[in-house]
């Protein structure tokens, strides 16, 4: 019994340090020059998309057929807390569905993408789960991190061409082959912008922010002026 034990808690911390990792600004962009057109349109005034709201994100119309979706809570630096979970999930769902989008943009309102998990706000189900049998709370562990798994593999799983801001403790967003991801989902550190460009996980890297996002809306755009099967299924072939 002791043994099993000290497999669920090992279980459980190896996934805690995956969830609550800070994760940092890195973006995979295409080293062709964007077209005018393109730029300006990621210069267009956001507005609220309709049929989307929520207590801890932020969607707004970020052009024609683009859609930008923000982690909105700032004041906490976007800690991951159970509404998040939820609504990653319903949110990208409804994208799946929605014809009009073509391309989506996810940042991070404030200076940081996200900080991680919301431990205050998830203690009582992940560190201190009801019960005292060991092998049902193990059980139980493992179907909720299932079910919080979906709000990453949701966004590689819809038809529309998706531009997330990459989150380096998320493997299977990336390569589940690849032994510098297991690296960093084994020890949870951070990886720096420099290490991400020179292997090869980004193809640039922009000096702030406010850079970023420019360059994320203007490839967006200029995704999104493309015939929306053609792009739908090459994203298809390539997962």
């Amino acid at each position: 019994m002791t043994a099993a034990m000290a497999v669920s808690r090992a279980l459980r911390d190896l996934w805690l340090r995956r969830l609550a990792a800070p994760t940092q600004l890195g973006f995979h962009l295409s080293p062709r020059p964007l077209s005018s057109s393109a730029h300006q349109a990621s210069k267009a005034a956001p507005s609220e998309a309709s049929d989307h709201s929520y207590e801890s994100l932020q969607v707004t119309s970020a052009g024609t057929h683009v859609l930008h979706v923000q982690l909105n809570r700032p004041d906490k630096r976007n800690a991951m807390n159970k509404a998040f979970w939820r609504e990653m999930v319903e949110c990208f769902n409804k994208i799946a569905r929605d014809s009009n989008c073509r391309a989506v943009v996810v940042s991070g309102a404030g200076k940081m993408f996200t900080s991680g998990i919301d431990l205050m706000d998830m203690a009582s189900e992940l560190l201190q789960p009801e019960g005292d049998d060991v092998a049902r709370i193990s059980w139980y562990l493992h179907d909720l991190i299932t079910q919080y798994q979906k709000t990453f593999s949701v966004i590689e799983k819809v038809w529309t061409s998706s531009l997330p801001v990459t989150s380096a403790t998320v493997p299977r967003m990336l390569s589940s082959r690849s032994s510098l991801v297991n690296e960093l989902a084994f020890t949870a550190r951070k990886m720096m912008a420099n290490e991400a460009l020179s292997s090869g996980l980004v193809s640039r890297v922009f000096v702030d922010k406010e850079a970023v996002l420019d360059a994320a809306f203007a490839l967006a755009a200029e995704v999104s002026s493309k015939s929306p099967v053609a792009v739908q299924s090459t994203k298809a072939s390539g997962t």
